[in-house]
């Protein structure tokens, strides 16, 4: 009962959230100067055209009926339709959203393995100068701009040494795309067994990866670096060795997971923010996300893409929020007793 308890307070928060984030997204971009129907058909078209395109797109109701008409099509699956494109929303979310999928996860999975590996390097034997470098290493991370370093990689390895892919998209234009099951080349190639496409999708998704989880490997391994120096000092550490356990067996079995909670948090955060936050580096690798889907939305003045990236990047990101507060609750009976 403490659990579903636990479960209901976290998921009656992320509704508020969602609440909140939508208000913004429907009052800011009505406010933003221009009429969209005149946006739509332009200068020369007449006051009557731009009229009935008005009530076309419901501009005409009151703003608490658009409003109603905004949540309500957004959770019945009907965002709109973009008359830049001429197709609906979702068609083109749905079209691009796998291609973010894929690399936020690949980036998320660079960022959080390195994180860990550096992190118990650093603190395992305390080299200094180990830890030296993975200190610069992390502060790197934190200061380098994911624009920007994917454009020296682009340099490096691609113009200058001619190792990976340039910016051409997902995967060579010579090699098939296997059977589309999630979206995902490298793991719809993995099910059809087709190593040649998964390799290629991979050579693609690697320096757009690195440049997008650097920052958050940094974060990460600054949080687990510190927290495993605070677990380090603890007793219980002391007596697992004293029952017979190595010292790695009891890092790893006892160290490791005390010190990776309090990451957790920022873990499924960074996680959120690299699945719909991938705007800059996906316009510098020609990356077909939904990043790059709204800034060219934005440029055209189609923000009915804009709109609905905002609530959906807001549900997105109380998904996983929530996802991981019931994780950590599960984890540590200590945190769902206090809430």
């Amino acid at each position: 009962m403490r659990l579903l308890r636990f479960i209901g307070s976290r998921v009656g928060g992320g509704a508020v959230s969602i609440f909140g984030a939508s208000i913004l997204a429907f009052v800011f971009l009505r406010k933003l100067p221009g009429d969209p129907a005149r946006l739509v058909l332009g200068p020369l078209a007449s006051d009557d055209a731009v009229a009935g395109l008005r009530r076309q797109m419901g501009l005409d109701d009151p703003i608490w009926v658009q409003y109603w008409h905004y949540v309500r099509d957004f959770f019945t699956g009907d965002w709109g339709f973009s008359y830049t494109a001429g197709q609906p929303v979702a068609t083109q979310i749905s079209s691009r959203l796998p291609a973010s999928i894929e690399l936020g996860l690949w980036a998320f999975g660079f960022a959080f393995v390195a994180a860990v590996l550096l992190a118990l390097a650093s603190t395992y034997r305390r080299r200094p100068v180990v830890d030296g470098i993975v200190r610069g290493a992390a502060f790197i991370g934190l200061g380098t701009p994911p624009f920007w370093l994917g454009l020296m990689l682009l340099v490096i390895f691609f113009s200058w040494l001619g190792w990976l892919p340039g910016p051409e998209g997902r995967i060579a234009d010579g090699i098939p795309l296997p059977p589309k099951i999630t979206g995902m080349i490298t793991v719809d190639a993995l099910l059809a067994g087709n190593l040649r496409a998964f390799w290629d999708g991979f050579l693609h998704l690697l320096l757009p990866a690195i440049s997008l989880g650097l920052g958050a490997f940094a974060l990460l391994v600054r949080l687990l670096r510190a927290n495993l120096q605070e677990v380090g000092r603890e007793p219980f550490l002391i007596v697992a060795r004293s029952k017979g356990l190595s010292r790695w067996s009891a890092y790893w079995r006892h160290a490791l997971p005390n010190a990776f909670l309090p990451t957790l948090t920022a873990a499924g955060l960074l996680l959120a923010q690299m699945i719909g936050g991938s705007v800059l580096v996906e316009k510098v690798y020609n990356w077909p996300g939904i990043g790059s889907l709204v800034v060219d939305s934005i440029l055209r003045q189609d923000f009915s893409v804009v709109q609905a990236f905002i609530l959906l990047s807001a549900c997105a990101y109380v998904v996983v929020n929530l996802l991981v507060d019931v994780l950590y609750g599960v984890l540590d009976p200590r945190v769902r007793e206090a809430r």
